[in-house]
């Protein structure tokens, strides 16, 4: 449910087949790009065709937006490729196409150096297995290489010629694998990193400045690897949700054996047993035994859990005290756990606004800069006179200086890492937009039932109305309670179950809808119904409507029980607060969110719950279209609105708030289909914990963008004063990049 006015699209949860995170290993460059990031999914034709068709392929080295922009200028030009999907997180890419067969998309990858893998369709892909470990010794022959050809030309120990050699053997030894992604990227058309400070080495050696060149291909391919090492602890921090899902699982035979079985050929309805100190394979429902689950993968949740007969229970949550068998309910590829990953992996193509602009802006900005170097190269000598090797040396200077890699690597480090820290407490944000618009939000709506209570009604109060029948009245009301399926009546009959009383028979019993129950114990007539009943049996009085209307303005139904001679006791019903509801909304209150309560119960009830919680408005007698009218008219004063719902009933109101919050644990479907963030165990608390990190990536972000720009700016000004040597910017532009992406990382932190 996408509406227009909000800007931005859900991501939705999907049952899908999870990929492989392919983590855990460094890459051989830097993730980061001169031309913008594209969405996840790319649309290249106006239309799908009827007779089109989707493969995936998996690419080993495709990690990050440099190889996804050369993969998508060069697919774009094939003729019958209608659509590209990218999941970096997992190096699979997707292709909706009208070709024959792949062969051609294959050969097309190829060309740029990488190998595309089909997979099969229909067949689960395997985890990405660790790429082979690099040798050291090539990048510290290059080290000590650079430094030797530093020394020897300084203290003018040799020959310009071993100078050369030297520096050759170090810009070789280090600097091949560039080169070739330099070659390949202008053979696209494409001024990333690679290309760009190819270029630059190369210019060097061409105006004879041997040990500057060698210097900076060494610290260029050092900074790399210490980039990709700390790109990778955030794409782990994603791909390590994968390991806490155990492969096998102990099921139950049709022979009633037990034995050991992959969790992903396991059906649904199967019987599984978990022993203490296992990890649950698949999410189920307990059958028999009774423990304590650590659902901290899942929901965030500091302290164990209790379980029994009846209760839910999630794959990768660890089972701690006794033994559990749980019926199975949803499939391994299918599990809560499985979702959560794979909507952290489709967030990251949501992005962020602040990514949008980096994208945009490095568009102009790459091409801008490789024309204002060759300008500095040409210029100067042709018109002012200028020394041809100072201008040329300023220009290649400008090129390494100038390139975007800090300020394009340092949108999706962040956001990732935030992704990320929000999965680790339990939050599941669909999309980094939702996670740094966050910080905008000034008012949060909110339902009642199941979001600020628990949504399950308990009996509060008990008033014999005659005394001499006070014991009889509460058995015959539980006996007639226990017959029904209403909520108020099964909280009635609950207490009496905890009392251990002993029930009697009903006879003749009736639902009157609307109004209550009735039924003949013992041979005689009882009615026990609400307020209208009362009325319609003729049988209130002032001091009984006194009764009730306390009762009600304090949020709660009353029940009563009636014989033929009137009035015999009230019963009051509530649905009780959760106690982390009200430090929830002091927390919001701190943060400075107004909050409004909206509710289909009475305004009398709604006013009581909201001064009890300390919300600070209240609305009753809501349908699900006039809560959606509450938001609407919050956003007509200016307001940045988020909706915090668990029903069906607040989907439309989910769906129009800047963010919508869904109660995942106990929320419908729905609510979660159509909310940008799921918290995964109904806690309340979670939201302004969402904020607090929010606001904080937010933060991360402008200071990455200042520091990007405003180091990029002095340097420049060096630069053209003739004061800034090529190593210097090599240190300049890595080294901040290093900075974002080291500060990007803070967010992981606990």
């Amino acid at each position: 449910m996408n509406q227009p006015t909000s800007g931005h699209d859900h991501t939705k949860f999907k049952p899908v087949a999870l990929q492989g995170s392919g983590t855990g290993h460094a890459h051989d460059h830097a993730c980061c790009s001169s031309t913008a990031h594209a969405p996840a999914a790319i649309q290249l034709t106006e239309a799908a065709s009827a007779d089109s068709r989707f493969s995936s392929f998996r690419i080993e080295a495709m990690d990050c937006p440099t190889e996804q922009t050369l993969i998508q200028n060069k697919l774009a030009r094939l003729v019958g490729v209608e659509q590209l999907e990218f999941n970096l997180v997992n190096r699979v890419l997707g292709v909706r196409h009208v070709l024959p067969d792949t062969g051609s998309i294959e050969e097309a990858i190829a060309s740029l150096g990488m190998k595309a893998e089909p997979i099969v369709e229909g067949q689960e892909p395997e985890v990405a297995p660790p790429a082979a470990k690099k040798h050291w010794w090539p990048l510290a022959l290059s080290g000590v290489a650079a430094v030797a050809a530093e020394v020897i030309h300084f203290a003018d120990l040799a020959p310009t010629w071993v100078v050369a050699l030297v520096a050759l053997v170090a810009i070789f030894s280090g600097g091949l694998g560039t080169y070739k992604k330099g070659w390949i990227a202008l053979k696209n058309r494409n001024l990333n990193i690679n290309a760009l400070m190819s270029i630059a080495v190369t210019g060097a050696v061409l105006i004879g400045q041997w040990p500057e060149a060698a210097m900076v291909m060494f610290l260029f391919t050092l900074a790399e690897l210490i980039e990709a090492r700390s790109l990778d602890r955030a794409r782990n921090a994603i791909g390590g949700l994968m390991q806490l899902t155990p492969d096998m699982a102990t099921v139950q035979q049709a022979d009633g054996q037990w034995r050991e079985m992959h969790a992903k050929e396991i059906a649904l309805g199967a019987l599984v047993r978990v022993r203490p100190g296992e990890r649950i394979g698949l999410d189920g429902e307990v059958v028999s035994g009774q423990s304590t689950i650590d659902q901290a993968p899942i929901t965030g949740e500091s302290l164990p859990v209790e379980k029994r007969a009846g209760d839910k229970v999630f794959a990768g949550t660890i089972n701690q005290a006794g033994s559990l068998e749980y019926r199975v309910t949803a499939a391994a590829s299918n599990s809560t756990l499985a979702r959560i990953i794979h909507a952290v992996e489709q967030a990251q193509g949501a992005r962020a606004p602040t990514q949008r602009f980096v994208d945009s802006f490095s568009r102009i900005y790459t091409p801008a800069v490789f024309a204002l170097a060759l300008a500095v190269a040409v210029i100067p000598p042709l018109l002012m006179g200028g020394a041809w090797f100072d201008w040329i040396y300023r220009a290649l200077v400008l090129l390494v200086v100038a390139c975007p890699c800090a300020l394009v690597i340092s949108t999706p480090v962040t956001i990732v890492s935030g992704l990320a820290a929000a999965a680790r407490k339990g939050i599941l944000v669909k999309g980094g937009v939702y996670l740094e618009s966050g910080h905008k939000l000034d008012f949060l709506a909110l339902d009642k039932t199941g979001t600020i209570t628990h949504g399950k009604p308990v009996q509060t109060d008990y008033v014999a109305l005659d005394p001499l029948v006070k014991e009889l009245a509460v058995k015959v009301a539980a006996s007639l309670a226990s017959r029904s399926d209403h909520p108020v009546s099964l909280a009635i009959a609950q207490r009496a179950v905890q009392q251990n009383l002993v029930l009697h028979e009903v006879e003749a019993f009736e639902a009157l809808l609307g109004r209550g129950v009735r039924g003949e114990v013992n041979g005689e007539l009882y009615h026990l119904g609400n307020h209208r009943l009362v009325e319609e049996l003729g049988l209130c009085s002032p001091q009984l409507e006194a009764q009730l209307d306390l009762l009600e303005r304090q949020g709660k139904s009353v029940i009563l029980l009636l014989d033929g001679s009137g009035p015999m006791a009230l019963f009051a019903v509530a649905d009780t607060i959760k106690e982390s509801s009200r430090e929830a909304i002091e927390q919001l209150h701190e943060l400075g969110i107004k909050t409004l309560m909206l509710t289909g119960d009475n305004p009398h009830t709604a006013q009581a719950i909201a001064a009890q919680v300390g919300i600070d408005q209240a609305r009753g007698n809501l349908l699900p279209g006039d809560k959606l009218l509450e938001i609407e008219a919050l956003y007509a004063k200016g307001h940045q609105v988020g909706m915090v719902g668990d029903g069906i009933n607040d989907a439309p109101a989910l769906a129009r708030a800047e963010i919508g919050f869904a109660m995942a644990a106990a929320g419908t479907d729905t609510a979660i289909e159509t909310a940008d963030v799921a918290l995964m165990d109904d806690d309340l608390r979670k939201i302004p914990a969402f904020v607090r990190l929010s606001r904080q990536t937010a933060s991360i972000l402008r200071q990455n963008i200042v520091l990007a720009l405003a180091t990029k700016g002095i340097f420049l000004a060096i630069t053209f004063a003739g004061m800034a040597t090529m190593w210097m910017a090599v240190f300049a532009d890595m080294g901040v990049s290093l900075l974002v992406v080291f500060n990007g990382l803070r967010l992981l932190r606990k």
